[in-house]
């Protein structure tokens, strides 16, 4: 966790604006609660900011929207859907708010340890950037897994399909020069 000692510390949009240039895909940016713990993984930056939960996801957002080099996809908690407004009162309304800033965003719903989890696994070799709010509603993160901005999953897929098609016309091809090579010897003999 970095913690804040000068008289002028460095603020989180710094953080955001400095670090997303560098960043890529298989990189995290997590907006979290406030009682979000702060992981061990050296990979894991923690920064608590004492900004308003919204306002961080706004700002990551925006920054995410004028990259080109990445996009995100978004990670929700299953279980914010199932909090209940006298556990968590206001949550009703942040649903609300999330929705309308995610807008047409596709989003994966996961079980907040499996998401945990997948930061855990990515924090082995690649860095996550997580922006702490003053926010009191559990299950509220939203986590944001960067991708490639300029090369589509759909893509990739062609991509592996053709190096497999390539693959097996290759092995396919050295098969058929061993058969011939064989019978040339057969011949020989």
């Amino acid at each position: 966790m970095i913690e804040r000692r000068s008289d002028k510390p460095e603020p989180w949009e710094h953080w955001l604006k400095r670090l997303l240039p560098l960043w890529g895909h298989r990189n995290w940016i997590v907006v979290a609660d406030s009682a979000y713990p702060a992981q061990s993984n050296p990979g894991i930056e923690t920064i608590a900011t004492n900004a308003g939960h919204l306002e961080l996801l706004k700002a990551t957002l925006a920054a995410l929207d004028n990259t080109t080099h990445v996009r995100a996809n978004v990670y929700l908690d299953a279980e914010l859907e199932l909090v209940p407004e006298q556990d968590g009162p206001g949550v009703t309304l942040y649903r609300e708010e999330l929705a309308r800033l995610l807008g047409n965003r596709e989003t994966q719903v996961l079980a907040h340890d499996q998401i945990i989890a997948k930061l855990d696994e990515s924090a082995k070799l690649f860095r996550i950037l997580i922006l702490k709010s003053s926010f009191a509603i559990a299950y509220t993160s939203v986590f944001f897994e960067l991708d490639c901005g300029y090369w589509t999953s759909e893509a990739e897929r062609r991509l592996r399909l053709s190096i497999a098609g390539q693959r097996s016309a290759g092995t396919a091809t050295r098969q058929t020069e061993n058969n011939k090579s064989r019978k040339r010897r057969r011949k020989d003999q």
